[in-house]
């Protein structure tokens, strides 16, 4: 009897323990849920072990749980920071401190088997920089360097793990002006490597032949044929036209990144069901590939019915990413579809969990002090995987070291 007892009392402690672990109630909220129930005016979000548990008025929240009063304040999923070398590049114009690109190696010149993953520094300093600004998640991106084959790439949660991926691994392709010297100079020397690189992939070049590819990437590129997603990074009408045929013709899943000129296309987009993550500031003829770049190419794609997301503000401005979405609202892009554009669509493009707040989803949220798309509002909460992330940066350490709270006196010595 007494062995029956103490069986029950550690059953019962054992289901008090898991009501209470990584519990969070989230009260008052003003939840965009980016989910057909849209926006719901002073909701409760409860969560457990990482997920979502429950969404409602008034809930119960579970013995020793933390909760959080948003006083009315916007919630919304964790934000896309875009493609980024965050965790990969500390210091740009640092070349060790550089690992997103393959820049010095021998022949064959095409390495798509290079993956950029496996230098992810989850405490690079640029993370929680992004982080505290309400961002959760980036494709960690493979740049171009030797080869417009740029290699893999994974998105990861900005959690601070070192086993924080999400999602299947991405291949990169660059194309256009920018790249040209990495074909020959041609852009229609672009694909013909192109398409030997495939037809490598398909059954091993003869012995003597000029070969693009390694045996390790020959497999690597088939992978990615019938079902793979590919990113090519591309902004020119007619180039973006010979991507979608290119994707038909060996059954890529392509993502177009950049799109300056896709306006120009995007019913042909549309009919492909092929997304493009755009940069809402390229607005100018920077370059021949973006003569026709227009403020409103985001509000035109979607207005065709082209899934859209932002990129392009980069690893040590992705948190400018907001900046982006917010131009892209100001000329002709619905906010909830800018919204959209940060959280839900990213996570639809690249087949990740998260991106909704509902039940079952990974607690990736934030709790913003105003609207999330004006630049004078910021994050005052950051949750990932159900848990408090902490809001300090290098930055801000730096400002509260060196912040002044006697103007006769700098900070750094006062103790």
């Amino acid at each position: 009897m007494k062995t029956l007892q103490w069986t029950l009392a550690a059953v019962l402690l054992c289901c008090h323990a898991v009501a209470g672990a990584d519990s969070l109630l989230i009260r008052n909220a003003q939840l965009h849920t980016m989910t057909a129930a849209g926006t719901l005016a002073s909701a409760d979000i409860l969560v457990r072990d990482g997920r979502i548990a429950e969404i409602g008025s008034n809930l119960q929240a579970p013995v020793d749980s933390t909760e959080l009063d948003a006083a009315g304040r916007p919630v919304t999923p964790a934000l896309f920071a875009g493609i980024t070398a965050l965790g990969l590049n500390e210091i740009d114009m640092v070349w060790p401190s550089v690992d997103s690109a393959v820049t010095q190696i021998g022949s064959p010149p095409m390495r798509p088997e290079f993956n950029v993953t496996s230098a992810y520094n989850p405490h690079s300093s640029p993370i929680p920089v992004t982080r505290i600004e309400g961002f959760g998640f980036s494709l960690l991106g493979a740049m171009a360097g030797s080869s417009i084959i740029g290699g893999q790439g994974r998105t990861v949660r900005l959690d601070g793990g070192y086993e924080s991926f999400l999602g299947d691994p991405v291949l990169f392709i660059s194309l256009g002006e920018s790249v040209s010297t990495l074909a020959g100079g041609s852009r229609a020397a672009q694909w013909m490597v192109l398409e030997q690189a495939v037809a490598e992939s398909e059954s091993a070049p003869r012995h003597g032949d000029h070969t693009l590819l390694t045996r390790e990437g020959r497999a690597a590129l088939k992978g990615y044929k019938r079902s793979g997603t590919v990113v090519f990074s591309v902004h020119r009408a007619s180039d973006i036209l010979q991507v979608l045929a290119f994707a038909e013709r060996h059954g890529f899943r392509a993502v177009i990144e950049g799109g300056a000129e896709a306006w120009m296309v995007a019913a042909q987009l549309a009919d492909a069901e092929v997304p493009v993550l755009l940069d809402p500031l390229q607005n100018l003829p920077d370059s021949f590939d973006m003569l026709g770049a227009r403020l409103d190419n985001a509000a035109l794609l979607h207005a065709a019915g082209v899934r859209i997301s932002f990129s392009g503000a980069g690893t040590h401005h992705a948190r400018k990413q907001r900046q982006l979405a917010g131009v892209a609202a100001a000329n002709g892009l619905a906010r909830d579809a800018a919204l959209a554009a940060l959280t839900r669509n990213p996570a639809e493009i690249f087949g990740l969990p998260g991106g909704r707040l509902e039940r079952g989803a990974p607690a990736d949220l934030v709790i913003w002090s105003g609207d999330p798309l004006e630049l004078v509002e910021s994050a005052d909460h950051v949750i990932l995987g159900g848990r408090l992330q902490p809001m300090r940066s290098r930055q801000t350490e730096l400002r509260d070291r060196y912040l002044p709270v006697d103007a006769t006196l700098p900070r750094a010595y006062i103790h």
